[in-house]
């Protein structure tokens, strides 16, 4: 790394050494982080709906969907942002790193507290648009406008998380993501029931204790960052940086729109299944909400790879390591056979215990839902499949097509295949739909890695990059020496010039 990282500096290159170690000690982190979350929100939900009833959980459900909506936008801007930080960093261009660093928060941390105060104001008409029951309005309006009060936090704290993973650390993330959770479900019960001196809140206390922990958690993360000397922190010269740079700022719209309308794709797409299955009866529904709950453990691998396939390329494109990336696509499939394959291998034997944790050993909707679980989640292997093709491919900046395959996979072929199949199948159309999208999405997914146009752009061609030190002196035409190419690191790192830049600066050192 450059010289002006500290010894203490978490960042780690992901342009050398063995792909496959590289990639699970990215993952393995990423992958706890998403299941920490994941436990949280759910012990959260017992706690609400064991003291407050149902109409607060309702309310939480609610409340949690347009928060969904909004970290959807987030996490298009904050993977856009990894991905020009781990470019920046393969290029070993802290200067870059700081820049989009500033760009990204100096506009993040306005455009929050803007929509924090447009969602107080219209909090009602929103809780009315998504049909909200009469009986949890209330508790829905209260939870969620302090939900739009925590936003500029919650929004600041996801995407300094994800920067952080852009310059190889996934750790530091874990362990502020642990620190969150722990505050969070100590103070949630204790703000909700008014334990000890603390007041009697009610629902208002489990929103604030999420608020509390993520805002408490982001301070000492911030505190670790300038503590090591992460190259993501600004110096007081370097808070210019904050000034958004147009370039950097357009290129994150444009290409962190099309990754957060990806999410809002698949949850709309998840909303109109909703409506179908609900259809079918309290227990189906019952059944499906629980496997819904299931299924967020088992898509988690895929998602971890999938971020730990867009950091290593990206680094590996800054540095023209293009000999590398059909490497860590390959890797990072082989791991999602396994990791997936294990997690859905273990539900498909323990399905009725596990169920059973949720829905009591004698309930009805047990049966269903290992019906629903033994048709459906198969497919998530090849939802992994997909999502490290597309974490591969929008390291380099393409994000149009994978959003249009998503488009294609959610629409078209699931519902389409919900709809037209059910006369045929009844309720397992709607089952078997799930696999069906998902397959879909890998097929095309992987037409778009091995034919699609994702690898224009790069600084220097696969083939040049692949030659090494060697085919660069080659190329420009001198003998001059692998340090004098790259007199800061190592030829690896060359930085992004073309070929025929480098045969000008080059041309007659000998």
């Amino acid at each position: 790394m450059s010289d002006t990282i500290t010894s203490t500096d978490k960042s780690r290159d992901l342009t050398e050494g063995s792909i496959a170690k590289t990639m699970l000690l990215f993952a393995l982190p990423t992958l706890g982080s998403s299941a920490l979350q994941s436990l949280n929100g759910s012990i959260n939900a017992v706690w609400v709906g064991r003291f407050l009833g149902e109409e607060a959980l309702a309310a939480t459900a609610n409340g949690n969907i347009l928060m969904f909506i909004m970290i959807s936008f987030v996490f298009g801007f904050g993977m856009a942002a990894t991905i020009f930080i781990g470019q920046a960093m393969g290029q070993n261009d802290d200067v870059k790193v700081k820049r989009t660093m500033g760009t990204a928060l100096g506009s993040i941390i306005p455009i929050s507290i803007l929509l924090s105060a447009i969602g107080w104001i219209f909090a009602p008409t929103l809780l009315d648009l998504l049909g909200t029951p009469p009986t949890a309005f209330e508790l829905a309006l209260t939870y969620l406008r302090m939900i739009f009060i925590a936003m500029p936090v919650t929004l600041t704290f996801t995407l300094m998380m994800m920067a952080l993973r852009g310059t190889g650390d996934s750790t530091t993330p874990l362990w502020f993501i642990a620190m969150s959770v722990v505050i969070d479900l100590i103070l949630t019960p204790t703000l909700i029931l008014g334990l000890g001196p603390f007041p009697e809140w009610g629902i208002f206390g489990s929103a604030v204790a999420t608020a509390v922990a993520n805002t408490l958690a982001l301070i000492g993360m911030v505190v670790t960052m300038y503590w090591r000397g992460s190259v993501l922190t600004l110096s007081m010269p370097e808070l210019r940086f904050l000034g958004a740079d147009l370039g950097i700022l357009k290129s994150m719209f444009s290409k962190g729109l099309p990754m957060g309308l990806q999410m809002i794709v698949i949850s709309t797409a998840a909303l109109t299944m909703l409506s179908l299955i609900n259809r079918e009866g309290v227990q189906t529904t019952a059944a499906y909400s629980t496997t819904q709950q299931l299924w967020t453990y088992v898509q988690m691998p895929a998602m971890a790879l999938s971020a730990a396939a867009s950091a290593m390329v990206a680094q590996n494109i800054g540095a023209n390591q293009w000999s590398r990336v059909a490497g860590i696509t390959r890797w990072g499939l082989i791991f999602n056979v396994i990791l997936t394959g294990t997690m859905i291998g273990i539900l498909t034997i323990f399905d009725k215990t596990i169920l059973s944790l949720f829905l009591g050993s004698d309930s009805a909707a047990v049966p269903v839902g290992r019906h629903i679980q033994t048709m459906a989640t198969w497919g998530f292997l090849f939802f992994g499949i997909a999502q490290v093709f597309f974490g591969t491919m929008r390291a380099n900046g393409y994000v149009i097509w994978p959003l249009l395959v998503m488009v294609i996979s959610m629409y078209p072929v699931r519902l389409g295949f919900a709809f037209g199949m059910y006369p045929l199948l009844g309720a397992d159309a709607l089952w078997l739909s799930f696999p069906a999208g998902m397959v879909a999405t890998a097929v095309m997914g992987a037409g778009l890695y091995l034919y699609g146009g994702w690898r224009k752009g790069e600084n220097l061609s696969k083939e040049e990059a692949a030659q090494g030190c060697e085919g660069y002196r080659a190329q420009i035409g001198t003998s001059a020496s692998c340090r004098d190419l790259a007199p800061t690191t190592s030829w690896k790192r060359l930085p992004s010039l073309s070929v025929a830049s480098l045969r000008q600066k080059f041309q007659g050192s000998d």
